[in-house]
């Protein structure tokens, strides 16, 4: 076994007397030492409960004959982080994550790792951190957080920040707002729709490195325990079986994660985050690549934000298993991929049944003949920017309009909400991406302002930082190369004209380019010290998944 390296010999009484010190007994020696990686904290909703979770983790383990130890990871709240300071700081803290997972696993040779995430940066970053370690791992995350009840109508956080909007505009009171306020957010879990979180605990299904049922099972359900413990037990059937992340997170796997992403409508920041995880594997995954499956990918699911379903939704209707099943008689997927059962995708799949067609659409009757994400190129974004199509009005799909430029996402909000943003407008956030930020912020206040005040429809934002996974409308982010790094953003000055043609795959400044290499960069990046610093010195651009370029 791996600990043997810090249990085994005359040698190791020291460490021997340190275990004792824990309340280990020698009969414990003998048995394979289990890390158990959480999240758990008091400030993030969806984490509230992983002490649950994991106690269930550590009654498999021991079900199962091995030793369970807890460490613990941080989590950013996006939603408490969003729309000021606090958001800088989202995306560094996924390698912050992974590194501590690197550290607390190789430090005290665990011979396995079980990781209970939950939310946007640390479902990746713990994914980062197998592929990095690669010895046997398994995923089991909190879950999702039900659907809210406002006056008979579902909600879920994204409707309290559109409702922020909707008061500015004078369509909802403030007391309605507060009514909304204390009934959307119902539960513990990761919030309910199709958001970041959510997105990767499905993904995370797909990849192979989590037992079928993680991606959908609510948080408050006891299912979720009992999942728990399965997954606690089956961590010593991997390391039985020699079975390493390196075996399931392969290129086949990415390929059939970025399927289920485009037939699911998965957040934009999966193409953030499944690279990054992918750079990890050692595995190349390029935004063409994204395209091309889009082409071939019928959209299945049209979950919150792009419609009314949510997660639980998902799960009555039969869950990724029931999703993975369609594309598979489509002969979409890569049927052979090893997963954490032991057993390969297909079979985990095989049985499963859509129980809802509305939720899950057949492959004759899909949503869209294509999938639910795109990567747009052009003279704006020649490395590449990413839309998360299914939820663009089909009158955004196709349109021209005057760029209206903003340095931060502060200064575009304000705009917004004093009302100087008009029906037209292609609105421009720049230097907020992975080193401009730094930490590439989320823009989700500035995109439920616009939808709040009915103005999705007409309006446009771009960025070269990124957009929440419950932004809808037509909202581009990750333009590569950033405006930090000298990209064509940076060269975009008020009244530009910007062609948007999603359907195409473009995204275009109308500018001559004889005019254009007359410009200098425009702006400049916020002045920063401590970890955003080091942060800005190592990160990479977008399109290579924002990942600290000297971890390889």
């Amino acid at each position: 076994m791996r600990s043997d390296a810090a249990k085994k010999g005359v040698e190791r009484a020291p460490h021997r007397s340190l275990f004792k010190a824990l309340g280990f007994i020698d009969e414990e020696m003998n048995k394979p030492l289990i890390g158990i990686a959480s999240s758990y904290s008091e400030i993030v909703p969806g984490h509230t409960h992983l002490d649950k979770v994991v106690q269930a983790v550590k009654d498999g383990i021991r079900m199962a004959g091995g030793v369970p130890v807890v460490f613990g990871t941080i989590g950013v709240c996006d939603g408490i982080a969003m729309n000021h300071k606090g958001m800088s700081y989202s995306l560094p803290s996924r390698q912050i994550i992974a590194d501590s997972v690197e550290l607390m696993a190789n430090a005290h040779a665990f011979d396995g790792l079980v990781l209970v995430p939950n939310c946007d940066k640390v479902v990746p970053g713990m994914l980062m951190a197998a592929a990095r370690v690669n010895i046997p791992s398994i995923v089991i995350s909190g879950g999702a957080m039900l659907a809210g009840k406002t006056n008979g109508k579902t909600t879920d956080l994204n409707s309290v920040f559109e409702g922020v909007g909707a008061v500015t505009a004078g369509n909802m009171t403030e007391e309605e707002l507060y009514e909304l306020e204390n009934s959307a957010c119902p539960t513990c879990g990761s919030c309910s729709g199709m958001f970041t979180a959510n997105s990767m605990n499905c993904l995370s299904e797909v990849l192979g490195m989590a037992l079928p049922g993680n991606g959908t099972i609510p948080a408050v359900y006891t299912e979720r325990i009992r999942l728990a413990k399965k997954a606690g037990m089956q961590i010593l059937e991997l390391i039985k079986n020699d079975i390493k992340p390196s075996d399931i997170l392969t290129e086949k796997a990415f390929a059939n994660a970025v399927t289920a992403d485009m037939a699911l409508g998965c957040s934009t920041n999966s193409l953030l985050h499944l690279p990054a995880i992918a750079f990890e594997a050692g595995v190349e995954l390029n935004l063409d690549m994204v395209n091309h499956i889009s082409k071939k990918t019928p959209h299945l699911c049209k979950l919150a934000p792009a419609g009314n379903h949510h997660i639980e939704d998902l799960y009555f209707a039969g869950g990724i298993s029931a999703v993975l099943n369609q594309l598979a008689c489509k002969g979409l997927l890569n049927n052979d991929c090893l997963t954490v059962t032991g057993k390969s995708l297909y079979e985990n799949v095989k049985d499963a049944k859509v129980k809802n067609p509305e939720v899950i659409r057949d492959t004759t009757n899909p949503y869209s003949q294509t999938g639910g994400l795109a990567v747009l190129r052009g003279s704006l974004a020649p490395d590449g920017a990413v839309v998360k199509k299914a939820a663009v009005a089909p009158e955004m799909m196709k349109h021209t309009g005057p760029a209206r430029v903003f340095d931060s996402e502060e200064e575009v909000s304000a705009a917004i909400l004093g009302n100087k943003i008009t029906h037209g407008d292609v609105v421009v956030i720049r230097y907020e991406g992975p080193k401009g930020g730094p930490g590439m912020k989320e823009m989700l206040a500035p995109t439920s302002l616009i939808a709040g005040m009915g103005l999705d429809k007409t309006v446009a934002l771009i960025t070269d930082g990124r957009f929440s996974g419950a932004t809808r409308g037509a909202s581009i982010g990750h333009v590569s190369p950033e405006a930090a790094e000298g990209g064509p953003i940076a060269l975009v000055r008020e009244g530009d004209l910007i062609e948007i043609d999603i359907e195409n795959n473009k995204l275009n400044l109308l500018v001559d380019p004889e005019e254009l290499a007359k410009r200098k960069p425009e702006g400049k990046m916020k002045e920063v010290k401590g970890y955003l610093k080091a942060y800005r010195d190592g990160v990479s651009s977008a399109d290579k998944g924002a990942v600290f370029k000297n971890t390889k």
